[in-house]
Parts: C-alpha cells; structure tokens; sequence
C-alpha cells in the first residue's frame, strides 16, 4: 500500500509538472504578461504573471485546451495551441509569430510550422491576385496567374490532409480539419449530359456544411475558426435571412449539441445576442424564441439549459416573455376591446374587414407623438381609407389624460378608430373587474378582456408612440416603422409605389421609432 501511495504521488506530480507553459520572449525587459484565451472569435484574459528575464511561467492545469497566446504590454502577441501538455516555446525579435521555436509541445511541433506555411502561401496567392486583378480574363497572363494560384491552392490541400493523416488524435489536425471546406462532388447529370439540379452545389454545401466539424471536441469552440463558421452558416450568404428559416435551423443546430458543453453554451449565446441586437425589423423573434427554448425554461433537473448565467440573470431575460412572442412577426396579436371617446361604445380591431390594420400606440402628452400622429391622419385621410386600410390607434385615457385624450383628437380631427382604457374603465377595473371580464371561460355578456385592460403589458408598451401593421388576417407583417417608411410599405404592398410620397424620410423619426 505504501509503494502504491508514492506510485499514485508521482503520478500526481509529473501530471502537475507536465501542465506548466513555460514561454520565453529573447530581450524582452521585466514586465507584466498574460496568457489570453478564445472563446469563439473573442479574445479574454486567462492568467496574468510576472516575466523575469524574458522568461515567464504559467499553470496550464487551470486552462481549457484552445488556442491560446501570450500578450506584451507593447501590444505584441503570439498565439499556440495548449491542449494539457506541457509547453517550452522561445521567440524573439517584432515579429514574434515568425520567430517561434518549440522546444516542447508535440501539438505545437505540429500547429506552429502549420500557421508559418498556411500565412506564406496566404501571402504568395495575394501577390498573384493583386496582378491578376489588372488584367483581363481573356489575357493569357491572367490565365497563367490563375494556374499558379490554383497550384498554390492544391499545395495547401496537400499539407493539411497530409498533416490530419499524420496526426489523427491531435487537437490541431480537428482545427485544420474544421477550418477546411466540405468538398462538393459533381452534380447528378441526366442521360444528355444535363445537370439535373441546377442548385445542387448549394443544397450539398448547406448540408455538409458541418461535416468536418468534431462536435464532441469541446476544444474547437476556443479559436476564432468555430465562430467565422456558425456567423457564415447563419448569414445572407448560406441562409435565407428570414426570422422562421434561422430560427428553424438555429433550433436544428443547437438542440444536436450536448447541452453541458461549452459548445452549446457558445453557439446559444451567439445566436441569442446576434439577434437580439439586429437592427432588422423581424429578428427580434429569433431572440425571444430563443430565449423561451434555452434561457427561459426548464430541464429535467429544473434548472435552466442556459447553465452559464447567473440565477439573478433571469428575471431580466424571462420577463413578460410570453407576451414579446405575442407580438413577434407572423403572429396574430391579441385582440383589443376598448372603448371610444364617446365611453359608451366599445371596439375591437379582431372585427374589422380592412386588407391591412395599423395598431397605433400613442400619447397626447409625448412629444414624438405630437409630430407623428398628426401625419398618420393625414395619411388616413388622403391615402389609407380609401384603400381599406384601418388604424386603430389606443391612447391613455386614465384620469386626466382622458379629457387630454379627447381634446388632442377633437383638435387635430382625428378621423381613424380611437380607443383607450378609459378613466370609467379604470375606477371599475379596480373594484369590481368582474363587471368586464370573464371569471371563467365561456362567461357570457362581459365587454372586454383582461388582455385589453393591460394592453401595455400584453403590447410590452413602455414607450411611445409603437406601430404594429396587420395583414387581412390579422397577423404581424411590420413593426417599429416611421411614417415615411410606414407609407411606403403600404404603397409597395398595394402595388401603388408610383404614387407620390406626403412624407419624406425624417432620420430622426426613423431612428426613435425602431428602438424596440
């Protein structure tokens, strides 16, 4: 037992000693360095120590495998790949990527003269293109450099199916491997010789497009690789950008991950906040879909698949999340009833048989809405209600905005439908909202909906004025636009774009009226 405590010690040490980074920099002054790490395409710090004569000394056992790099303070930077072995690189001189040398590292051996013939041929088929862009494709001078950039090309090819041959186990070869393209074969022809499918090359592509990706390699997400590859698979130029094609793959993609891998972490957390933070009206569904499937949710364990955020996190995240897929793109959104200026007759746009509705939220007292509202009546009156396009416009009535309510209508004669929860509505709500909504489902002879009555949470109103535009039936076709974009949207979907335009495009209304 005791030899077998010492064998077990030993092991423990050698494993210990066997994870430092040992790196040296020639000449380089005593100083402050840091071990940084990737994380998809992003760089962050992972270690901080003190360089002594050029030398300095990091313990690899508190790092993930990835691609690493030491940091200078004068901003130089060198990276390698650490994958829990130890490590023993010197460079020296300004360019210190070109100058490495491994003294210890099998990974490293293998990756560092990768990156050195990978930047010079890089280099080499950049001089050829810049003189082929000169020329014509017809000058025999342009054929002659495409030839060499194409032999450049195979070279390549070469070395890195030679290199993952050589190295089949080693993080570097499933690096190489991801970074390289799925090969497309030739495309089905007929008994003529035709090409049976003129888009195969791109289905082909879109379904292999992972194939040389090792899911299971945690490793991968930590270089910039992974990353350039989700941000393409999910751009304009692999994906239909429409908010039900990502968010249909983006699910498809993610659910095939294990979901206690940094993998999953990494592609969840993109695909959230790149959307969430797209300026492109619609896209704001795939970030609240993606919220309810993987943030805002419960696994078998009840906790959150999200596992990376902290519990204080989710109130932010979660809040009133139901009621932002209710008004996402393609949605028909809840129905409103209630009452007019007259606060006798109550009214619901569900009911009304126009081809397209506006919801329209709004205030008499805010200032955005003083400019805006007076050029949507406009707009109704000279252009939209003869072409049977409703607004249902819902004010505040609560109090003394009910009168304020009435006067700014009656003033600007507003002529399209105005409704509000009125201050009638209000005093009853809050005694006896029994008298106004159901108790139960089916109650007969109750006027409006709980929905109705806190339309701004159901609408996730908490700033004016907000535009909604409903098709025929109902369902969200347009959101967060400004009058002029407002018109032209309306002309263009009524084929009357010829038409001319009451409202020229203001920048800064554009601007207040798409931030959701």
């Amino acid at each position: 037992m005791r030899y077998l405590f010492f064998a077990l010690m030993s092991v423990v040490v050698l494993q210990s000693q066997a994870q430092k980074i040992r790196l040296k920099v020639l000449d380089q002054k005593d100083t402050t360095v840091y071990l940084v790490k990737y994380f998809g395409s992003k760089l962050f710090y992972a270690d901080t120590a003190e360089m002594k004569n050029g030398e300095v000394v990091f313990d690899g056992a508190k790092q993930k495998p990835g691609v690493v790099g030491l940091y200078l303070p004068d901003q130089r930077f060198f990276q390698f790949i650490y994958n829990n072995e130890e490590i023993q690189i010197e460079t020296s001189g300004g360019d210190l990527m070109a100058n490495l040398v491994i003294k210890k590292s099998e990974e490293n051996k293998v990756f560092i003269p990768y990156v050195k013939f990978i930047s010079a041929k890089k280099a080499d088929i950049a001089k050829l293109a810049e003189q082929r862009g000169k020329l014509s494709p017809e000058d025999e001078q342009y054929k002659a450099l495409s030839k060499q950039i194409d032999e450049l090309n195979k070279e390549v090819d070469t070395y890195q199916a030679q290199l993952i041959a050589n190295n089949p186990s080693r993080l570097v070869s499933k690096i190489v491997k991801m970074s390289m393209d799925v090969v497309v074969p030739e495309a089905p022809k007929d008994a003529n010789g035709k090409i049976i499918d003129s888009s195969f090359n791109y289905k082909y592509y879109f379904a292999h497009y992972w194939d040389n990706v090792d899911f299971k390699t945690d490793a991968l997400v930590n270089n910039p690789i992974f990353a350039n590859k989700l941000e393409f698979y999910f751009g304009k130029q692999m994906m239909i950008q429409h908010w039900d094609t990502i968010i249909k793959y983006a699910f498809q993609f993610c659910d095939a991950l294990d979901p206690k891998s940094k993998m999953f972490e990494y592609s969840v957390g993109w695909i959230a906040s790149t959307y969430g933070k797209s300026d492109i009206m619609g896209m704001d569904k795939v970030y609240y879909y993606m919220l309810k499937r993987y943030f805002c949710t419960k696994d078998a364990s009840g906790k959150s698949p999200a596992f990376w955020v902290a519990e204080d996190k989710f109130k932010d995240l979660c809040e009133n999340l139901d009621n932002k897929m209710n008004t996402v793109m393609g949605i028909m959104p809840p129905n409103l009833i209630l009452r007019d200026t007259s606060d006798t007759k109550w009214l619901d746009f569900y009911s009304l048989k126009s081809e397209y509705t506006i919801l329209y939220f709004w205030d008499p007292e805010c200032g955005h809405c003083k400019k805006v509202t007076p050029k949507i009546q406009t707009l109704y009156a000279e252009k939209w209600k003869a072409r049977n396009i409703e607004v249902y416009a819902i004010g505040k009535g609560v109090g003394k905005d009910f009168e304020a309510w009435k006067k700014y209508i009656h003033d600007n004669k507003l002529t399209f439908i105005n409704v509000a929860v009125t201050n009638s509505i209000y005093e009853i709500a809050k005694v006896t909202p029994e008298k106004l909504v159901q108790l139960y489902p089916g109650e007969k002879g109750k006027p409006t909906t709980l929905q109705s009555l806190n339309y701004q949470q159901t609408y996730d109103i908490y700033s004016t004025p907000k535009v909604f535009v409903l098709d025929k039936d109902k369902k969200i076709i347009a959101k967060n636009l400004s009058v002029s974009q407002l018109e032209d949207l309306l002309d263009r979907l009524q084929n009357k774009s010829e038409l001319p335009k009451l409202f020229p495009p203001d920048p800064e209304e554009d601007k207040h009226m798409q931030q959701d």
